[in-house]
């Protein structure tokens, strides 16, 4: 069986982009190399650009590392920079005839395939999976890490505010991006480091760094006098000039964006794999047809340590509850609802909770308040991040983590980390988070204090039976069971 693989960004990526997806694409590179009945090919888009822009092409990767060069290759210059927020609101997202074409022609040329499996579509038109039509006998699956047909932004996370649960016809759309990214930069930026990585200069060297911060800010300034030139001396502004029905036929582009992912999808996939049940049921709420959905927990070497740890025993005389966080300070992540809810807890409740807290610091104000609520709560114990090396000592001390996302989480690594050292979970009741303890007792409202307070209470009043928690509670996947799984998958769509 041969496997065509894409993600945005190559799985060997020297900058480590795209979080965990790419964690999870070189994980499954590996794990065909287990196996003599697949072979895997890779193929990545939307970060390589030449200086100038040319057409858009297809190559062997000729940069990073020297692994796996045989069978990985990459779109340069394609028409949808990646990722998603980069070509936010760009009409290529959908349709990018030379890109598409360029798609169709490395397919044509590197298969036959047997499954050409997409696990996103940022970085490529949405229309390539109309490469069913010309290869009906090849399994097209879809894998949603994240919400990107649904959502441009990528995570239903409207402006860096709240949870997006209704788009109000594409209208929340037009105002979710406080920022907007400046296409041609981006393009002439990425096309300055790939000539840099093609010479072997690696992102996070000194002397990638120095070209790169020297090469960028000489182009902006040659980029800037050309417009004023061509302006007639005149200032110029890349802002287009916004008529009156402008928000409202952007609006109408987004709705439609929407719509026409949900039909190239309904229409060409074979299988849409959903990394939990929450992720399934908002597809096919949002439009995806259930009959192609199917939830497919990834697989994570995390999940080894299942087998190797045990749950602690639970003592009803102990008096403290050590909760722990682990991730981001961050606004979707619940990271200051979290300071929220614990802040408002009761001083007899608060004087008993103690909390780890495993995150890179993000300013001053933020930090001020984790060390006030050290008054508050029995111990606060900061750690400013950490390293996959590091996890066990920060967990040593951990009774409970706490994942209190507000967004609709797909299923956090964080949360399996946790998991798999049999670390019992209280968790928000958005994303898939919840699903690995399955404890409506260790599950409150996203974004309520008191609800958050009311499970704190019970879990210090020893109201949870851990050992029903944990005869409960799923097993995370192994790679190689998830490895199984997914080629039967693939025999069986």
């Amino acid at each position: 069986m041969r496997v065509l693989y894409y993600n945005w960004v190559d799985y060997l990526d020297a900058e480590q982009r795209g979080g965990g997806v790419t964690l999870y694409q070189r994980n499954v590179m590996a794990g065909v190399q287990d196996r003599s009945d697949v072979e895997a090919v890779f193929i990545s888009s939307g970060t390589s650009y030449d200086l100038p822009v040319r057409a858009p092409r297809w190559e062997a990767v000729r940069h990073g590392p020297q692994a796996d060069r045989a069978r990985r290759y990459e779109v340069v210059n394609s028409g949808v920079l990646a990722p998603a927020h980069h070509s936010f609101g760009d009409p290529a997202q959908l349709s990018h005839d030379a890109t598409r074409d360029v798609f169709f022609d490395f397919v044509a040329r590197t298969g036959p395939y047997d499954v050409i499996h997409f696990n996103n579509l940022e970085g490529l038109p949405a229309d390539v999976l109309q490469i069913k039509e010309q290869y009906p006998d090849t399994q097209i699956i879809l894998s949603l890490h994240n919400y990107y047909p649904i959502c441009p932004q990528v995570n239903l996370w409207f402006s860096e505010i709240k949870s997006c649960e209704d788009f109000e016809g594409g209208a929340h759309c037009v105002q979710c991006l406080p920022y907007q990214h400046d296409g041609r930069l981006l393009r002439t930026a990425n096309g300055v480091s790939y000539r840099l990585r093609c010479a072997g200069l690696e992102p996070g060297t000194a002397t990638y760094d120095v070209a790169f911060r020297w090469i960028v800010r000489v182009g902006g300034r040659v980029s800037r006098a050309l417009r004023w030139v061509r302006a007639g001396g005149r200032k110029s502004t890349d802002a287009p000039v916004l008529g009156p029905d402008t928000g409202r036929d952007r609006a109408a582009a987004f709705a439609a964006r929407r719509n026409l992912m949900m039909s190239l999808i309904n229409a060409h996939c074979d299988r849409v794999l959903c990394v939990s049940d929450a992720v399934r049921v908002l597809a096919e709420r949002y439009g995806i047809d259930a009959a192609l959905t199917a939830t497919n927990y990834i697989g994570t070497r995390a999940a080894d340590l299942y087998d190797q740890t045990q749950a602690a025993p639970q003592d009803a005389k102990k008096k403290t509850l050590t909760l722990g966080y682990l991730g981001y300070m961050r606004r979707d992540k619940g990271f200051y609802f979290l300071l929220d809810a614990l802040e408002a807890l009761p001083k007899d409740m608060a004087g008993r909770i103690r909390i780890v807290i495993a995150a890179r610091s993000v300013d001053r104000t933020t930090m001020a308040r984790v060390t006030r609520l050290g008054d508050h709560l029995g111990q606060v114990i900061y750690r400013d991040g950490y390293t996959h090396d590091d996890l066990d000592a920060v967990l040593e001390q951990v009774d409970v983590g706490v994942v209190p996302v507000l967004w609709h989480d797909n299923l956090p690594q964080v949360a399996i980390e946790m998991h798999a050292r049999h670390i019992p979970l209280l968790t928000s009741d958005m994303g898939g988070a919840a699903e690995l303890g399955n404890c409506a007792q260790m599950t409150f409202t996203a974004g309520d204090v008191d609800s958050f307070a009311a499970r704190v209470a019970g879990l210090l009043a020893g109201d949870v039976d851990f050992a029903d928690y944990w005869s409960g509670a799923m097993a995370p996947v192994t790679m190689p069971a998830h490895m199984d799984h997914l080629i039967q998958t693939y025999t069986q769509s």
